[in-house]
């Protein structure tokens, strides 16, 4: 169970939680691995199983081991439990359960066709590993990711209001995948005033992809006539200052996962709230000394009031990082990640 719960750690947080799977013989020998690298992507359970008939391997007294309960329902993607039960493997752990309510009832379904099913293995670290996920799942939100780009002290735009490109293209290019990863792209409307932003995903040539997520714009601020969000697939309007309004109205248009790519007063609104999942801070090897700082006001007025970040190591096979660290060109890259409040002060 712990080489699936590290197989997990290499796939994308988002929309679904991080799930690794692995399988061994009789003897306990690892056969094959399987992760789940996001929303659309196959289930870590499907892309092991392909793995193990693409090498054409008996899977006759095979044990599956998987960080999550296999899901039992049809989404993007079949369910994984009809999957295992077609491939023939007759023995499961999972480190545990499902709760959602759409995907929920793997370990049953398998467990009623004759599959002998086990739970609990490595649970509390597997829980761990998906914290925020769940949170997003209890308070009925999009999970979100942020990504700020700075210089090494700390500042998005110059004195004079400058800011392209502060980073190299290197980073500019993970920025647009992560656009790719998200349903939605999300700015406040001081960057959409100030930038005039397409907020499109681009692949590495520069043309847009076929697959765009949904643009929105939060704030009371009009955008004027002509605007770059205004080019006939208009943008979602969030006339609100109030992050859990917005979140709550792009859960009811089906947002899953938000990425909120600033300015500073719309990523620091969302952090001073906790409803920033990760964040994705690019740090260009330059110094400005005055303009525009990346965060605004948190209401931290002592040290310990300070909000704590860790470096989260997931996602280093889609980011190209080393346990949350890389570099892109000459640019450092630092994926960070919040701690979930307590179930009892979540809104």
């Amino acid at each position: 169970m712990d080489a699936a719960l590290d197989a997990a750690l290499r796939g994308p947080r988002g929309a679904n939680p991080l799930v690794g799977a692995v399988l061994t013989d009789e003897t306990g020998r690892i056969l094959h691995t399987g992760r789940h690298m996001g929303s659309g992507t196959p289930h870590a359970e499907v892309d092991l199983i392909a793995a193990a008939q693409s090498a054409g391997t008996d899977l006759r007294g095979t044990t599956l081991y998987v960080t999550l309960e296999p899901c039992h329902h049809t989404g993007r993607t079949g369910p994984c439990s009809q999957a295992i039960l077609e491939a023939g493997i007759r023995s499961v752990v999972c480190a545990t359960a499902d709760t959602t309510e759409t995907a929920a009832g793997g370990a049953r379904f398998l467990a009623a066709n004759g599959v002998d099913v086990r739970s609990g293995l490595r649970a509390d670290r597997a829980r761990r590993m998906n914290a925020r996920w769940w949170a997003c799942q209890e308070e009925g939100r999009p999970f979100v990711t942020a990504k700020i780009a700075a210089t090494q002290d700390g500042v998005v735009a110059a004195e004079d209001g400058t800011s392209q490109w502060i980073t190299g293209p290197e980073a500019r290019a993970h920025g647009h995948r992560l656009r790719a990863r998200a349903d939605t792209i999300m700015v406040g409307t001081g960057t959409a005033l100030t930038d005039n932003p397409r907020l499109t995903a681009r692949g590495p040539d520069g043309a847009a992809l076929p697959e765009q997520p949904r643009r929105a714009v939060m704030g009371l601020r009009r955008l004027p006539a002509g605007a770059a969000l205004d080019d006939g697939e208009e943008a979602l309007r969030l006339p609100t200052r109030s992050p859990r309004e917005a979140l709550d109205r792009l859960a009811r248009e089906y947002s899953r996962h938000v990425l909120i790519e600033g300015g500073p007063g719309i990523v620091s609104a969302f952090l001073a709230e906790g409803l920033v999942d990760e964040l994705y801070w690019y740090t260009a090897p330059k110094l400005l000394g005055c303009g525009r700082r990346a965060i605004a006001q948190l209401g931290a007025t002592t040290l310990s009031d300070a909000l704590p970040l860790t470096v989260d190591p997931a996602g280093a096979e889609a980011d190209a990082t080393t346990h949350g660290i890389g570099l892109l060109g000459q640019d450092t890259l630092t994926h960070l990640a919040t701690e979930p409040a307590p179930a009892t002060e979540r809104k």
